[in-house]
């Protein structure tokens, strides 16, 4: 729910005039699934990860291949490129989408899609990137913060291990945008597999912290000691109470513990690889276990994948990384037996083009951004494993079945997590809008590709 100072920031008459009982209600409309699963892991390749070098391998397009080899996985005929030994060996627990695709080739916009299942709105110049602001649709975890709070007052989301941030531009789609910043996730500034790793950065994305949060709450107390007319209303406790809610939710010992990485023994950290994308993955099996909504692992910072230049060279360290770390995490689970109540979702916001080439001015030759066709993998939550649903043509440039869009993935998300993703919510300025205009994705299920 929406803290007193968010109502005040709107304005008090619009709010209590018009909307309170709306966003009061709205939390009882999330529609549950057949079988609601407890987490989601985004592990989200920031840039933009290379399709054809990890999952869609195109070895009769000598052209197009580039200097990785096809090997094979446990799935007959079905190959990935040879920087992914793990995951290949996983296959039996994959459903692997080859048929994601939408139009949009820019980080920011194409960002904002894949962390909230939605396509960012612009006023004016469409062409120029838009940075974070409450404008943009609420990331998946704010989105369940605003339908299913949690009984235990800790976040619905939780991104690890970093904002995607560069200069002045800040990643839309990383807080609830238009929700209001009481729904905001929470996110660790700190490297986990840093030597002096130590839980001390956890915020939210607008930068209030732990330990900026008392005098906040100070201050809230004088403004509250200002509206005793409003706390005795129903509404007013209402607020008051989610006020300490979000306290307790930043000062939790919980997800301080969860978040300890330091607990696990030293075999288990070797397991995941002892680099950012392991350890981050490792603490996205830790808050699994402490049930957390949504876990979104970004793999390294912005546009870490965006391999314009060095492409083979890059993704020769990057990809071992994702590719044990992923690998240690689906064993893991599966291990504790919590793969079955997770979903794990591998994907970024485009995929790179089949052709190499260098970009302007550079002589080491990379691919680019590209979004018409791309690959996206799922594993775990309910979803049919060996399988590959969809497919791209001979150089892997666009579907040639039923394409995805990230919508798509958007609404299986929700889904997945019990709630009704065409449900209508309604903004802070109480403008209603549908959550989600995707379809679920009903072959990761059945197995059957429409």
């Amino acid at each position: 729910m929406f803290r007193r100072r968010e109502i005040l920031q709107v304005g008090c008459s619009s709010f209590f005039g018009l909307s309170l009982s709306s966003l009061l209600t709205r939390q009882a409309l999330a529609a549950p699934s057949e079988h609601p699963i407890k987490s989601v892991v985004l592990v989200f390749l920031t840039g933009g990860g290379s399709h054809i070098d990890m999952f869609d391998p195109k070895p009769d397009a000598p052209e197009i291949k580039g200097e990785f080899e096809p090997i094979a996985t446990s799935l007959p005929g079905v190959q990935f490129s040879d920087k992914m030994p793990g995951m290949a060996q996983r296959a039996g627990k994959l459903s692997i989408v080859r048929s994601m695709s939408h139009t949009d080739n820019r980080h920011l916009s194409g960002s904002h899609n894949a962390l909230t299942g939605a396509v960012q709105t612009f006023r004016g110049n469409s062409n120029q990137d838009k940075s974070l602001n409450r404008d943009d649709w609420p990331s998946f975890g704010s989105a369940v913060t605003f339908l299913k709070p949690r009984a235990d007052r800790l976040p619905a989301q939780v991104t690890l291990p970093n904002p995607l941030i560069e200069g002045v531009l800040v990643w839309p789609g990383q807080h609830a945008g238009c929700l209001g910043p009481a729904y905001d996730p929470f996110v660790l500034k700190d490297d986990p597999n840093g030597k002096d790793y130590k839980v001390k950065g956890l915020s939210l994305i607008d930068g209030l912290s732990v330990e900026r949060l008392s005098d906040r709450r100070a201050l809230l107390k004088s403004i509250d000691q200002q509206q005793a007319g409003v706390d005795a209303s129903p509404q007013g406790r209402k607020y008051s109470s989610q006020q300490e809610l979000a306290f307790s939710m930043l000062t939790s010992s919980k997800l301080k513990a969860a978040l300890d990485i330091h607990a696990e023994p030293a075999e288990v950290r070797d397991r995941y690889g002892r680099h950012q994308y392991g350890q981050t993955l490792l603490l996205a099996r830790r808050l699994v276990e402490l049930e957390m909504p949504v876990i979104q692992c970004n793999m390294g910072r912005v546009q870490t994948w965006d391999t314009h230049v060095n492409h083979f060279p890059r993704l020769k360290t990057m990809l071992p990384a994702l590719d044990t770390g992923v690998s240690a995490l689906l064993d893991d689970l599966d291990d504790r037996g919590l793969l079955d109540q997770t979903l794990v979702i591998c994907v970024g916001e485009f995929g790179r083009t089949p052709r190499i080439s260098p970009l302007a001015g550079q002589k080491v030759p990379g691919r680019h951004h590209w979004a018409p066709g791309y690959t996206a993998v799922f594993a775990g939550g309910g979803v049919q494993g060996g399988q590959v649903i969809g497919k791209s043509d001979r150089i892997g440039a666009y579907p040639v079945t039923v394409p995805f869009h990230p919508n798509d993935v958007g609404a299986t998300l929700y889904s997945a997590l019990g709630i009704d993703p065409h449900q209508m919510i309604y903004d802070r300025l109480n403008r209603p809008r549908p959550l989600n205009h995707g379809k679920v994705m009903d072959p990761l299920y059945t197995g059957v590709a429409t």
